[in-house]
């Protein structure tokens, strides 16, 4: 299984909140903000910080999507 950011990326357009700026309100490095525009695993503190500031859910900001290789 992975992670998509998608949902997350959708909401800072909406909202027009550039990622910089949602690392300085969710109180997150840069590093991880770029981790997870390359689908990289983040704590679930980090997911709680931005669905703080973004006033979301967990549901609202990720998606878990099955691998694309065959069983």
């Amino acid at each position: 299984m992975a992670v998509s950011y998608k949902k997350l990326w959708k909401i800072l357009i909406d909202k027009d909140i550039k990622k910089k700026d949602l690392s300085n309100i969710a109180n997150i490095s840069p590093a991880t903000i770029t981790k997870m525009g390359k689908g990289g695993h983040v704590s679930t503190e980090v997911l709680v910080r931005i669905c703080a500031a973004l006033n979301c859910t967990v549901d609202d900001i990720i998606e878990i999507v099955p691998d694309s290789t065959p069983t």
